[in-house]
């Protein structure tokens, strides 16, 4: 199979698809390997290194698509991209449909096979391509809060841990999950004052038992979220509904209850976010203000970090990205259910239902493609 590996253009977006390593493991299987000039180098990969593992480095976006049977890439597809696309190519990227009407319509009329790494889903509901930069983006979702909170950044001007005779930050993180769950670990790492909230009794039980004791856990609902608002200093957004529309936990007129200089961190953005008036934003101007509360609604946080979010992300696709290619991708998805789980859109249907049910667009069950293999 030939393998394309094209530039990503997301704004301020430095991973790349594949490390010159993964491109010789394709190599030896007897692929071959195409990438755009400089597609590497955000992340810290020369075109030479891809050389000398035998890929071929190509001038051009439009050259790379051009060259690929299956195109490997880290955000989805944006504007510029869409016309380069073919039909029957297989993609196999981070898509986020449900929050991206045009994305979906694009692909739609491109008849291209889209599989995407957010809804891999394994038999224990685990999410293995979702995982890796789930980790990189709730510990930064800590990290990045804590910067803001600093005053000439438009925040209240309150250090995350305190000081002796001071009191700590209190950050309040809405889900228990992977992003919730790392950002929790940074946040209380840091001294914090940390409350995760979440709907899962067993989920919180377990959170009780391995969080320091400045972590606490409480029931997700409308109520108890108002209760903590108003005393709260960072809030993190990290809610996942696989491949649906987060919900909103955070509404526009909550904003009212909260301290001026607040701030919130949406780590939801790329399904649409779980804060009403969030809106994503770019690593070149990550944040706004609304009611003097600080939004900060990056939609690829993990971009900033690209050196290692490449190589988390990369180990975690690998092993996938080398069955499609040996295998095609209808056989891998009847030999890896969870690749099964990742196909969204084929050749022009909808086969991904929560995608479907967004936009109220026609669903076509996967298995009737999989059946005509």
């Amino acid at each position: 199979m030939r393998i394309a590996v094209p530039k990503e253009i997301k704004n301020n977006e430095n991973r790349v698809a594949l490390t010159p390593a993964g491109a010789k493991e394709f190599v030896k299987e007897g692929h071959e390997v195409f990438v755009q000039q400089t597609a590497g180098e955000g992340s810290g990969f020369s075109d030479e290194a891809y050389q000398l593992s035998g890929a071929k480095i190509l001038p051009t976006i439009e050259s790379t698509y051009e060259a690929g049977d299956m195109i490997l890439k880290v955000k989805e597809p944006i504007g510029p991209e869409y016309a380069l696309i073919r039909e029957n190519q297989l993609l196999f990227t981070y898509f986020h449909f449900a929050s991206n009407e045009p994305l979906t319509r694009a692909m739609i009329r491109s008849k291209a096979v889209c599989l995407a790494y957010e809804t891999v889903e394994k038999p224990d509901r685990s999410l293995p391509l979702l995982v890796p930069m789930s980790e990189v983006a709730g510990r930064m979702a800590a990290q990045k809060g804590a910067n803001y909170l600093e005053k000439p950044l438009g925040g209240r001007g309150i250090l995350l841990g305190g000081v002796p005779g001071t009191l700590p930050a209190k950050v309040l993180i809405l889900g228990g999950g992977v992003v919730g769950t790392q950002a929790a670990w940074m946040a209380a790492g840091l001294g914090a004052d940390v409350i995760i909230m979440d709907v899962s009794l067993p989920r919180m039980r377990y959170l009780s038992d391995v969080m320091p004791k400045n972590v606490k856990t409480m029931m997700s609902n409308e109520y108890n979220i108002r209760k903590l608002i108003g005393s709260t200093d960072l809030i993190i957004g990290a809610v996942l509904i696989p491949g649906a529309k987060a919900p909103h936990l955070i509404t526009r007129d909550m904003l009212q209850e909260m301290l001026p200089g607040t701030v919130m961190v949406d780590v939801a953005v790329d399904q649409g976010g779980c804060i009403e008036t969030c809106e994503p934003t770019t690593h070149e101007n990550p944040t706004y203000t609304i009611d003097g509360v600080l939004h900060y609604c990056v939609a690829n946080m993990p971009g900033a970090v690209p050196y290692t979010s490449t190589l988390a992300l990369t180990n975690a696709t690998l092993p996938y990205a080398l069955a499609l290619a040996k295998n095609g991708w209808q056989d891998a998805c009847l030999h890896y259910p969870e690749l099964r789980s990742g196909l969204n859109i084929i050749k022009g249907d909808v086969v991904y239902q929560a995608v479907a049910e967004t936009f109220d667009l026609p669903y076509v069950p996967v298995s009737y493609y999989l059946n005509q293999h």
